[in-house]
């Protein structure tokens, strides 16, 4: 009898516990509408060559939608903080329309530099990075004065009246 009772008892645990299994149906597949807009840009990558220390670090990347629908840029961020965009925000760029994005380096960085801008937008290809590159001149040097404080104007003692 125990024996019965016991391969009675696994036969009830393994139907329970195959009941419990569950089968899901196959997600039916979704995807989302590819967008119609498409930013193009003249160019996405300026060198500025040699600029002067807090010189002007600007430069307007020109760029238009090429495609059928209105173009959003939702984002645009600079590499690091010394480079900052400014770009028409969440204002829809009609097919055929120009634009700008502006991006401003800030020169007060003595060296070569090359960074970048990642847009974000609703253009079918997605992301788009814009790169800057160049050279900063080294801070000018004052004058050094003498230890009384007076420039010397090239001038001998003798020579003043």
């Amino acid at each position: 009898m125990k024996k019965a009772l016991l391969t009675f008892g696994i036969f009830t645990a393994a139907i329970f516990v195959n009941a419990q299994t569950t089968t899901t149906a196959p997600a039916a597949a979704t995807t989302a509408p590819v967008s119609q807009a498409e930013m193009t840009f003249e160019t996405d990558i300026h060198d500025f060559g040699s600029i002067e220390y807090a010189g002007n670090g600007t430069y307007e990347f020109k760029f238009k939608n090429t495609g059928k629908e209105p173009l959003i840029i939702s984002d645009a961020k600079g590499s690091c903080g010394c480079t900052v965009p400014t770009y028409p925000k969440n204002i829809p760029i009609k097919p055929g329309e120009s634009q700008v994005i502006k991006v401003t380096y800030d020169t007060k960085r003595a060296g070569n530099f090359t960074k970048t801008v990642t847009i974000h937008s609703n253009a079918k290809t997605g992301d788009k990075i814009l790169t800057i590159k160049g050279h900063v001149d080294p801070a000018p040097t004052e004058e050094a004065f003498p230890a009384n404080g007076k420039k010397d104007d090239g001038a001998t003692p003798f020579e003043k009246h």
